[in-house]
C-alpha cells in the first residue's frame, strides 16, 4: 500500500466515526519523518478513542499496523505512527493550540521562499 493510499484509508476510517475537519497534510520534500500527516478531531475523549479504534481496525484489515501509538490515556491528542503516515486525533482545543496545519504550511512557505 502506498503512502497516498494509506493516508486516504486512514482519513476515510476517521470520517466513518464522525471525525471533524479531517485533513491530509503532504509532507513530501519538507521532512523525512513522514510523507503525510492525517489530522482530525473528535468532540470528546471517548470519540477520539473511537476514531483511533476505527483507524486501527481499517488498517489492520489491509495488513498494516502502527509502529506506535500514544495519548490514548487522556485522549486529548492521540497519535498513531504508520511510518509514512502519522495520524493526529485531537480534541478541538488541543488542535487549535498546537496548530499543526499552520506550522507545516509555514514550513512549506519558508522552504518555497528559500528555493
Amino acid at each position: 500500500m502506498t503512502p497516498d493510499q494509506l493516508a486516504a484509508r486512514i482519513a476515510a476510517a476517521a470520517t466513518d466515526r464522525k471525525a471533524r475537519d479531517a485533513v491530509t497534510v503532504d509532507l513530501r520534500g519538507k521532512t523525512t519523518i513522514a510523507d503525510f500527516f492525517v489530522i482530525c478531531e473528535g468532540d470528546t475523549d471517548r470519540q477520539v478513542r473511537a476514531i483511533v479504534d476505527s483507524i486501527e481496525a481499517s488498517c489492520r484489515e489491509a495488513g498494516v499496523r502502527p509502529l506506535s501509538t500514544a495519548g490514548l490515556k487522556d485522549a486529548s491528542w492521540a497519535c498513531l505512527d504508520y511510518d509514512s503516515v502519522i495520524v493526529h486525533v485531537f480534541l478541538p482545543g488541543e488542535r487549535t493550540f498546537y496548530d499543526l496545519e499552520g506550522l507545516w504550511n509555514a514550513v512549506a512557505g519558508a522552504r518555497a521562499a528559500a528555493d
